[in-house]
């Protein structure tokens, strides 16, 4: 296909098809003319990955060259390949080196360590819990920390649920592909199914009387 065909199929303009060429994140099209090039399906999946990186991921152009670096790489062990996005998709790094951030720190350290996780409390996504963590402390709601252990045997979880979509694909970019859609959109999905049932929860619990006035005006 002619690269206004691969933009048409995937809505991304052909002057941003054009920068991610340049910038090695997009394999030139085959020449057929000084002029022209043809473009094939796996142009369209790699094109499509990279928005999926961007929009979804919300990683830079640099972090998406590392991540499709590693994917490029026939000598990088798929765990390794996976770990690389992983790693990218966390928010950006916080110096806060208060009180609050040391103890949240501490306890993710901890959780780790009791939950037997092959990870360490440098990884990225250690960093995101420290924060949200040390940001609990600071409006008073450190107790929540109680709740870590709950959340943890919900986590792993979920997490063997994405691993096991995850398995089913064959290729390193199909396995890539499925780490942003497990990590980044299921994420989304399982946040918006937590809330739906927090709301049915609480009408449960402290509902009664608009239900009974609910009740009242079906009658009525």
């Amino acid at each position: 296909m002619r690269i206004s065909e691969l933009s048409r199929r995937t809505g991304v303009p052909v002057p941003t098809i054009k920068y991610y060429v340049r910038e090695g994140l997009l394999p030139s099209g085959e020449l057929t003319s000084p002029n022209q090039a043809n473009y094939s399906e796996t142009h369209e999946r790699r094109l499509r990955l990279i928005r999926a990186l961007l929009d979804v991921g919300g990683l830079k152009v640099a972090a998406i060259a590392e991540v499709l670096g590693a994917v490029d790489d026939p000598a990088r062990p798929v765990h390794k390949v996976l770990g690389a996005v992983a790693d990218r998709l966390g928010t950006a790094h916080s110096d806060d080196d208060d009180a609050e951030s040391a103890a949240a720190s501490a306890v993710v350290a901890e959780l780790i360590a009791r939950r037997g996780w092959r990870t360490h409390e440098s990884n990225p996504a250690a960093g995101d819990l420290t924060r949200a963590l040390a940001a609990m402390w600071r409006v008073g709601h450190g107790a929540f920390v109680e709740l870590l252990d709950d959340y943890a045997d919900a986590a792993e979880l979920v997490a063997r649920a994405d691993l096991d979509y995850v398995g089913r694909r064959v290729a390193v970019d199909e396995l890539v592909e499925s780490v942003v859609i497990g990590t980044v959109l299921g994420e989304a999905v399982f946040n918006a199914m937590r809330r739906l049932v927090h709301v049915d929860a609480s009408a449960r619990l402290f509902g009664r009387d608009t239900a009974a006035e609910t009740e009242s005006k079906v009658a009525d």
